[in-house]
């Protein structure tokens, strides 16, 4: 069975606040950072990059909460924000160029018992420097050391929880994805997590009642609606699985993968003319790679279905 990719869900130190100019562009996007009260937060880090352009930059908020990024490319961004004492926030949008784009408004939970200190951010850093060289095991003791320090920190669960998937530890990732949920029972990102975990543990029906608790109108990151659609593939739910295909290429139109997917389960759907279509606006943003040519011999077969 091909295992499922988790999407690593870190708590990320700040990026660095200089890089190259692959993201600049036309368009122009602000955003608001709220406390769970709706107060305006000062000096959030927002750190954004640009997945097109491979790079991005970062500013800060100001005393009304809010942020402006000017000069950006068009396409799929990350977005980090960061304030000592208050857990870290990441999310996706996708911007234009030729358009305005909506304001982006974030609320930010304030950590529980002690505060997020320099030396917690420290720790914090060795542990993640650890999980990027892949010692993990090294970094779950990184982690465990938090915890012991700052009990309140739960959030560390999850870094402890990617440290055992990446072992293929599923079961005891699992473990640890749920501490986290107890404390955050609406939290998307554990639930997938979770199903993850037991996909990867060969409990498929297990893993659907976990994806399936999410509402599909909720997920609009590309990567984690493919990841589902795959995980449908594998058990041979193409229905299901073109679904979240759609969506992935309706939020990102230069998803490739996405694309590719899309037209081969229409294909398996003998759903002829709409696979034709995805393979062709597949084309459009691959033209060259060995992929492209099996491509063009799968529009040139459906075409010849279409016709008889």
């Amino acid at each position: 069975m091909k295992k499922a990719a988790v999407v690593l869900i870190m708590i990320i130190m700040m990026a660095p606040l200089a890089f190259p100019q692959g993201h600049r562009g036309k368009g122009r996007v602000r955003g608001f950072v709220y406390d769970e009260e709706g107060n305006p937060l000062e000096g959030v880090t927002v750190s954004l990059f640009s997945e097109r352009g491979q790079s991005g930059f970062a500013t800060v908020t100001d005393s009304k909460g809010k942020w402006v990024a000017a000069w950006i490319r068009g396409g799929k961004w990350n977005i980090d924000f960061e304030l000592t004492g208050y857990e870290p926030k990441k999310i996706s949008a996708d911007f234009y160029e030729t358009k305005k784009n909506p304001d982006i408004e974030v609320q930010m939970k304030k950590m529980e018992g002690k505060a997020l200190t320099e030396d917690w951010m420290e720790e914090l850093e060795d542990g993640n420097k650890l999980f990027d060289e892949e010692k993990y095991d090294e970094a779950e003791k990184v982690y465990k050391g938090i915890l012991e320090k700052f009990p309140e920190a739960y959030i560390i669960n999850k870094n402890i929880g990617n440290c055992y998937f990446k072992r293929e530890l599923y079961d005891t990732a699992r473990l640890y994805y749920e501490k986290v949920l107890e404390r955050e029972p609406g939290s998307n990102e554990m639930k997938l997590a979770i199903g993850y975990c037991l996909a990867n543990s060969g409990e498929e029906e297990k893993a659907n009642e976990w994806y399936d608790s999410i509402a599909f109108e909720e997920i609009n990151d590309t990567a984690i609606l493919f990841n589902i659609g795959v995980h449908y593939t594998e058990l041979s739910k193409f229905q299901e699985a073109l679904k979240y295909y759609r969506k992935a290429v309706d939020i990102e139109e230069d998803f490739i993968d996405g694309l590719y997917q899309l037209g081969l389960t229409h294909l398996t759907l003998e759903q002829y003319q709409e696979a034709v279509d995805a393979f062709e606006k597949y084309l459009v943003h691959d033209p060259d790679s060995e992929r492209a040519y099996q491509v063009r011999g799968f529009i040139e077969f459906l075409r010849t279905k279409i016709e008889k």
